[in-house]
């Protein structure tokens, strides 16, 4: 009998190239393919007659071929099988699409469950590219399906193959569960053998809730046991004791008065630096909220106390831009500041790395470039990464190892509820940036469709006619993907319908010094109009640019139109943000109208996080968090506070696990990245 351990290899019907192809998805053992879960469910249970099919519907059918199956060549890269299915009710039309096959594989005169989307009414219903198998007297009438996330060259079938392998391996296992036996019982917990079987394949939909319910706590449980050590680690921790901690004259030399909430942030930042312990801490706030004035003072009291300070932005344009404004402030207290990017020449690098070196720079603001060799701090006390969606932890790591346990402040202006952030950030406490500076004007925003183009033609015109500058973001480079409009293709069209206005275009496959050299001109007002992909998402902070504008928003996430907005509105005139898309469906029309009704970026985080899944929206694995097969943090939110709570106390009874060994190698096998969590 097949063992968990066994490569997918073994598996019958599993050749070379199709084992590579599954161990490009992170499957190479039977036991890899036990967690990786299906994604959704196709209910086939329900037959329904031929003559109850409705347009729009996915709908099971039982019927018997009537009509051979006819293959017939359309055109060019078009082939086309049609073929008539009946059952006691009526019959239906099926037709698939560029299968070549299928003519060869339904027989005329037997019965087949048919299952796929209805199209039409009356004569012109058909079912198109039905997935069918036979009916057989020995199996139930229809089942309950799963649907795999799959990879280029792999099928339902193949997953279908190696989980019924991992499965079977399972059954002849010595599984023991991890999970203590009196957390299951106050949870209500089924054993994880069956949960396993169950949600690979469940009789009916309450054995996937069932099967759910367990495994998404048993992976909160995991990640919040690993949290905890994490935490537990740096509380052990000893730093750098700041002791000049009076921030008075960072205040005056600021020039405008903090928000409270800026000042809060600033006061658990210089705790934190007073403590004795390396500070860790996230300050998070919307777009503008001046999270900056906080890592400047974090900068401030490094030098006052002696140290340098290190401020890694994750593009060259946000780190010149950093640099622009934190050296005239750091000037006015006597404070010298440096910039290091990789595309510095020869002459510039060798004199800003004497400058780290000698410690004449005490505060160095660069890319990753201050994280390879050849970059020594002489006393490094502070670090701040922005951007933290856009830095790993090893990242942020390799920084802090230039200096002796540094004071480290991560930023972001992806905001999520605070909640949340205590939880998932369980190895940084949590500033929040609530507010927005005074004399910040809200951006008026507008979801519109195909019909509205040429009149935003003419607002974009006025917005340049104005001395107001604009952005055109596209989700593509060039031209692709059907019916989405490329940066190239759309900044030849501008050009034509904005004639004498003067269209750059940028994206992420040019040089960074072409990309510089854009975005200088922009800033500069040497273009009315920048068509970009997302690459200025993050930072860019131009005050002249009156207008945002988006094509194709609904491919965008939630929170990513957010901040693509957050680029405008940083000057003293009136802004606007234009999102194309809310003709592409309801769930397009909701979600874009949601930003038009609000600004509030966390409102929109919670509901980005809810519509989109953990995945996209955190990076987990950029965080430096384990990966979630299935956990939905918006959707279980209740799950993971008592995940939380359970781990609490079970590592305040056996800190290190010392009597849960299953459990331990459980947490460690998740963490394994984070290096030994029990040392």
């Amino acid at each position: 009998m097949a063992a968990l351990s066994d490569s997918v290899r073994a598996v019958r019907g599993v050749g070379p190239k199709k084992a590579a192809l599954l161990e490009g998805m992170g499957l190479y053992t039977l036991e890899d393919a036990l967690y990786a879960y299906p994604r959704d469910y196709e209910d086939r249970t329900a037959i329904v007659p031929v003559a109850d099919v409705r347009d729009g519907d996915r709908a099971c059918v039982c019927a018997v071929v009537g009509t051979a199956p006819v293959l017939r060549h359309i055109r060019r890269g078009m082939d086309i099988t049609k073929l008539t299915v009946f059952d006691g009710s009526g019959t239906l039309p099926v037709t698939y699409f560029n299968n070549k096959y299928v003519a060869a594989q339904l027989r005329q005169g037997e019965a087949y469950l048919f299952y796929g989307r209805v199209q039409g009414e009356g004569r012109a219903r058909m079912m198109v590219s039905p997935e069918f198998e036979r009916c057989e007297e020995d199996r139930p009438q229809g089942r309950i399906v799963p649907v795999y996330a799959l990879a280029a060259g792999v099928t339902r079938r193949d997953m279908e193959r190696v989980t019924d392998a991992a499965l079977q391996a399972l059954g002849g296992a010595g599984m023991p569960d991890f999970l203590p036996q009196p957390l299951r019982d106050k949870y209500g917990l089924p054993e994880l053998r069956h949960c396993l079987r169950r949600i690979h394949r469940p009789e009916t939909l309450e054995d996937v809730r069932m099967a759910r319910r367990r495994l998404v706590f048993e992976e909160l449980f995991l990640l919040c046991c690993g949290l905890s050590r994490l935490r537990e680690r740096r509380r052990d921790e000893r730093g750098t004791a700041f002791l000049d901690t009076g921030l008075a004259a960072f205040w005056d030399a600021l020039g405008f008065p903090p928000t409270s909430a800026q000042r809060r942030a600033v006061e658990e930042v210089r705790r934190d630096v007073a403590s004795g312990r390396p500070m860790n801490r996230l300050v998070q706030g919307d777009v503008g909220s001046g999270k900056t004035v906080v890592a400047a003072a974090l900068c401030v009291l490094a030098a006052q106390n002696g140290y340098q300070a290190a401020l890694m932005a994750p593009t060259e344009i946000l780190a010149a831009q950093h640099y622009e404004t934190l050296a005239p402030l750091l000037g006015r207290l006597g404070l010298s500041c440096a910039l290091l990017t990789g595309s510095m020449g020869a002459a510039a690098r060798r004199a800003a790395l004497t400058e780290i070196e000698s410690g004449r720079a005490q505060v160095v603001v660069g890319t990753h470039a201050l994280i390879q060799k050849g970059v020594t701090f002489r006393r490094l006390g502070a670090v701040v990464a922005d951007e933290q969606h856009r830095f790993g932890v090893a990242q942020r790591a390799a920084l802090s190892a230039k200096g002796e346990t540094p004071h480290v402040l991560v930023m972001s202006a992806t905001p999520i509820p605070r909640t949340l952030a205590l939880i998932l950030y369980g190895d940084l406490d949590v500033s929040v940036l609530d507010e927005l500076p005074p004399g910040r004007r809200p951006v008026e925003t507008y979801a519109v469709g195909e019909k509205m183009r040429q009149r935003i033609y003419k607002f974009m015109e006025k917005q340049c006619a104005l001395g107001g500058q604009a952005y055109v973001v596209c989700p593509l480079v060039e031209e692709g993907e059907t019916g989405l409009r490329s940066a190239q293709q759309h900044a030849e069209i501008l050009r034509q319908e904005l004639p004498g206005r003067r269209v750059g275009l940028l994206h992420g496959r040019m040089k960074p010094a072409e990309k510089d050299g854009v975005m200088d001109a922009f800033a500069a007002g040497a273009l009315d109009v920048l068509v970009s992909t997302t690459v200025i998402e993050v930072g860019v902070n131009v005050p002249n640019a009156t207008l945002m504008v988006v094509e194709d928003a609904d491919r965008f996430g939630l929170s990513q139109l957010h901040q693509l907005r957050g680029r405008v509105g940083r000057g003293a005139r009136q802004s606007y943000c234009i999102f194309f898309g809310v003709d592409k469906g309801e769930a397009a029309r909701g979600r874009l109208r949601l930003l038009s009704a609000t600004s509030d970026g966390f409102e929109i985080a919670r509901a980005d996080l809810a519509q989109r899944g953990p995945g996209d929206f955190f990076g987990a694995r950029q965080h430096g968090l384990p990966p979630l097969r299935l956990a939905d943090l918006a959707g279980d939110m209740a799950l993971l506070q008592s995940a939380q709570e359970e781990a609490a106390a079970l590592l305040a009874e056996s800190p290190a696990l010392e009597g849960y060994p299953l459990l331990r190698a459980r947490v460690e096998k998740m963490w394994g990245q984070a290096g030994d969590i029990f040392n």
